[in-house]
C-alpha cells in the first residue's frame, strides 16, 4: 500500500531589490520644465537686465561706467518723475473707486434677478473691454476733438461752446473716462462671478429674518465677495500706475496738456526711445515698479485681514 507524501514546500521567491527612495524622478520637472523655462526668458531675464542697467551711465567721457546706486538717488531727486508720479496717484484715487463702484451696482443688478434682458446687458456692458485700448483711445479722442469730433459738431449745431476734453484742466479726467468706458465689464464680469457661487441658502435664510434687499447686500453678498473686490483692487492700482496707452496716443491731439513726462510709464519710453537714457530709464522703471509692488501688497494685506 503506498502512502501520500504532502507536496513540497515551494521555495521561497527571491525578494525584489528595495527601491531606492532616494532617487529622484524627473517626471514632476519633465512636465514643469517648459513653464520655468518661458517663465525665466520673459519675466526674470528682463528684470535682471533692467537692474543691471540701472548700475551703469553711458558717458560722453569713458564710455560706460558703472555708477552704483547713483542712478536711484538721482530717480528719487527727479521732479518730472514725481510729478508723473502724483499724476496717476490722483488718477488712481479717483477713477478706480468710480470704476469699481458702477461695476459693482450692474454686477448686483444682474445678479439680483429682477433685471429684464439680463444677458443681453451683461454682453453689452462687458463688449468695451473686447476693444483693443489703443482702437478704444483713438475712437474716444475723435469724439472728445472740438474742431472734428463729437464736441465740435455739437458746438456748430448748438451754437454753444463745450469745455475742451482735451484741455489740461480736464485731460486726465478724460483718460479716466476712456479707462473707466474699457474696465467697468471686465470688473464687473469678476464680481458677478463671485456672486453667482454665494450659496442660496444664505438667501433663504435671509428671507425667513425677514431682511430686505439692502440688508442682503450688505450682510451677505459683500462679504461673500470680498476676494474679488480685492483682486479687483489690486489690479486697478496696477493698471493706473502703468497708464500709457492713452496719454501717448492722445498726446498728438493735445499736445499742451500730455507732455512726455505725463506718467511714469510714459516718462520712462521717452527717456528710453527719445532721449536715449537707456539706463536711468530702467532705473525709473525699478523704482516705479517696487512702489506699485508695496501699494498692491498693502492693500491686499489690508483688504483680506479678519474683521476689517
Amino acid at each position: 500500500m503506498t502512502t501520500l507524501q504532502p507536496p513540497a514546500a515551494a521555495e521561497p521567491r527571491p525578494a525584489p531589490p528595495p527601491v531606492r527612495r532616494d532617487r529622484r524622478s524627473w517626471t514632476g520637472w519633465g512636465f514643469l520644465g517648459p513653464f520655468v523655462a518661458v517663465f525665466a526668458l520673459v519675466f526674470l531675464a528682463p528684470i535682471a537686465y533692467s537692474v543691471y542697467l540701472s548700475l551703469f551711465r553711458e558717458q560722453l567721457i569713458g564710455g560706460t561706467t558703472f555708477v552704483g546706486l547713483d542712478n536711484y538717488a538721482e530717480a528719487l531727486k527727479d521732479d518730472r518723475f514725481w510729478a508723473s508720479l502724483g499724476r496717476v496717484s490722483l488718477f488712481l484715487a479717483v477713477q478706480v473707486p468710480i470704476m469699481l463702484g458702477i461695476a459693482l451696482l450692474v454686477a448686483l443688478a444682474l445678479d439680483s434677478g429682477r433685471l429684464y434682458g439680463r444677458d443681453f446687458f451683461r454682453i453689452s456692458i462687458f463688449l468695451p473691454y473686447a476693444v483693443p485700448a489703443v482702437v478704444a483711445t483713438l475712437m474716444w479722442g475723435f469724439m472728445y476733438g472740438t474742431r472734428f469730433g463729437l464736441v465740435g459738431d455739437i458746438n456748430g449745431a448748438l451754437g454753444v461752446s463745450l469745455p475742451d476734453p482735451l484741455s489740461p484742466d480736464l485731460v486726465l479726467a478724460s483718460i479716466g473716462n476712456i479707462v473707466t468706458w474699457e474696465f467697468v465689464g471686465y470688473n464687473m464680469l469678476i464680481f458677478y462671478s463671485a456672486l453667482r457661487v454665494v450659496p442660496h441658502s444664505l438667501y433663504e435664510a435671509a428671507q425667513i429674518d425677514g431682511a430686505g434687499q439692502i440688508r442682503v447686500i450688505t450682510a451677505i453678498k459683500l462679504p461673500a465677495i470680498r476676494g474679488a473686490l480685492v483682486i479687483a483692487t489690486i489690479f486697478s492700482i496696477i493698471g493706473s500706475f502703468q497708464l500709457f496707452n492713452e496719454p501717448s496716443i492722445l498726446q498728438p491731439l493735445a499736445r499742451n496738456a500730455i507732455t512726455t513726462d505725463y506718467t511714469p510709464n510714459y516718462y520712462t519710453y521717452a527717456l528710453s526711445f527719445n532721449g536715449q537714457q537707456h539706463n536711468y530709464s530702467a532705473t525709473v522703471a525699478i523704482v516705479m515698479g517696487l512702489i506699485t509692488m508695496v501699494v498692491a501688497y498693502a492693500v491686499q494685506l489690508r483688504g483680506m485681514r479678519k474683521g476689517v
